[in-house]
């Protein structure tokens, strides 16, 4: 009996929610809309093996044949005559007490039970209520995915009328048309916002990653500031004075510059997807870059505005000058003490590899957090505050964060951990390239290593046979200081190619020195974001005869 409870339950459970939205399997399935088909079962049917079990005993037990007979019959018949409704019915959707409903080309959607579900929070969803998603798609570009797609149409329930469809068509301004020319040899994961890393083959060419190929990761348009007009706003502690710093201003600060690498909890993500799916953009393993940053401290201009260390947890929070159409800027923000901590050497950048800092990379100003994850280093700053713990940035509530492999959509909870700050050990291989072929004899194996916090990579094992025997590899740049290692090592390895291969499997690891290692597969550290990917890199190539 126990047995039975714990097959034919979780089952039950999948069933109560498919009941408390009948019509989405028979739109799910029979969606009118070829775009809009699932390629993949998961979303309506998420459970894990005990689940698929329990259906099987439900469809003994209470004639499931005949449930997916009449089911069938449900879908044919929304094929053969979809539910019609004008665009004034979808307008009198637009709050939780009607329903809120929305539409994308000529279909209609209700979205009343996804509000609380959506990754970027209700409010932004809530803009499209009772009208068009496609003004919101142009600006949140990377909505339109298959797995967006597949999760929206699970919400379907009909179309427009054919005398409404030409009304739906709504022109707008592209908030893009503004965005700077980029370098050709990027290798772009999404235009809008964009988002494109460097060629591994060109990443390691030099220890600082020039300008035009340094990795680029937005979240919306780039704005475009005139530097004359530009204005930092620093809030002052109670009873202390709040600032308002043109450049001229920041510029009468002392100058401070440090190289350091920047990397996106994302970098290497393509690698999980390989394991599992997972949502985000697909990094390959360019998502990082370093450059010689040159601003004022963090620290100095804090103390200028009257703040010091509190006895209370509280957090510095930055805003961007890159807002969505509510005004809400994309923020983020660091510990207090790390911020006030001139070791930690926290800058408000103004120059990247001794030039002003170029659009995409944040001009005029930009956050620059030495050996933490990328997403704290805001660009295009324009207000610095400091806040209690909790209120920190909305986008760091709702992402940057890792799970357990157990956690899925259907379970997560971004309140329960805490938003990545620094990264784990971090190698991949740049040269060669997966796929390619090497001549016999000797090859050249060379990448990059990095760890976050400041902590330094003291060693590189590279490995021709997929692990089985190890080398160590050559560090090249600059030598690191204790705890304060804010930038990668490159690294090489010249090796005899063992006679009689006709394929390599090479892999590197890399260890730091509070001897991290990284984690020799993708499963035990898979998450759903596809965050914090450091597994073994590995390059397959074939060896010439």
């Amino acid at each position: 009996m126990l047995l039975l409870h714990r097959t034919v339950v979780p089952g039950l459970r999948q069933a109560y929610r498919l009941k408390s939205a009948p019509s989405r399997l028979c739109i799910w399935a029979c969606s009118t809309n070829d775009s809009f088909q699932p390629q993949r079962s998961s979303h309506a049917f998420s459970g894990d093996n005990s689940s698929t079990r329990g259906w099987r005993v439900m469809g003994t037990l209470l004639g499931l044949g005949a449930v997916l007979a009449y089911h069938d019959h449900r879908c044919r018949a929304a094929q053969e005559s979809p539910r019609i409704y004008t665009r004034e019915e979808v307008r009198s959707h637009s709050s939780p007490e009607t329903g809120i409903w929305v539409t994308l080309g000529s279909e209609v959607f209700d979205v009343t039970e996804f509000v609380d579900l959506h990754p970027g929070g209700p409010s932004k969803l809530m803009l499209a209520a009772g009208g068009p998603l496609e003004p919101f798609w142009t600006l949140y570009a990377v909505h339109n995915q298959s797995h967006v797609r597949e999760i929206l149409a699970q919400y379907k329930i009909g179309e427009l009328s054919p005398d409404d469809k030409a009304a739906s068509i709504l022109k707008t301004s592209d908030p893009y048309a503004d965005d700077p020319i980029r370098h050709p040899a990027l290798k772009v994961n999404s235009q809008r916002p964009f988002n494109a890393e460097p060629p591994p083959e060109l990443l390691t060419e030099n220890y600082i990653t020039p300008n035009p190929i340094f990795f680029t990761r937005n979240h919306l348009p780039v704005p475009n500031l005139d530097p004359d007009t530009y204005r930092l706003h620093v809030v002052g502690p109670p009873g202390g004075q709040s600032l308002c710093l043109s450049l001229d201003d920041l510029y009468q600060f002392p100058k401070h510059e440090i190289t350091v690498t920047l990397q996106c909890a994302g970098n290497r993500r393509s690698e999980m997807t390989r394991f599992k799916e997972v949502r985000g953009l697909e990094w390959s393993a360019g998502a990082i870059s370093t450059a010689r940053w040159a601003g004022a401290r963090l620290c100095d201009v804090l103390s200028q505005a009257g703040h010091h260390l509190s006895e209370t947890e509280a957090h510095v929070c930055f805003e961007g000058l890159d807002s969505d159409p509510t005004g809400t800027a994309y923020g983020a923000s660091i510990p207090l003490a790390r911020a006030m901590d001139p070791e930690a050497e926290v800058l408000l950048a103004y120059e990247m590899n001794g030039q002003p800092l170029p659009r995409d990379h944040g001009f005029p100003v930009r956050v620059v957090v030495p050996g933490v994850v990328g997403a704290r280093h805001v660009k295009w700053l324009g207000k610095v505050s400091v806040e209690p713990e909790e209120s920190y940035s909305h986008w760091q509530r709702r992402d940057y964060k890792g799970f357990s492999p157990s956690v899925d959509w259907d379970t997560v909870d971004f309140d329960s951990a805490p938003s990545i700050q620094e990264l784990p050990v971090q190698s991949a291989i740049t040269q060669p390239k997966d796929g390619e072929t090497i001549e016999s004899g000797e090859v050249t194996v060379k990448g990059y290593a990095w760890s976050g916090g400041g902590r330094a990579v003291v060693r590189v094992d590279v490995s021709l046979d997929g692990g089985l025997t190890w080398q160590v590899a050559e560090l090249d740049g600059e030598e690191q200081r204790a705890r304060k290692a804010w930038a990668w090592r490159l690294w090489q390895l010249q090796a005899p190619v063992p006679a009689g291969k006709k394929e390599l499997n090479i892999v590197c690891k890399a260890v730091d020195d509070s001897y991290n290692v990284q984690p020799d597969t993708v499963a035990p550290i898979w998450n759903l974001r596809g965050v914090l990917s450091n597994a073994w890199h590995h390059v397959h190539v074939h060896v010439a005869p």
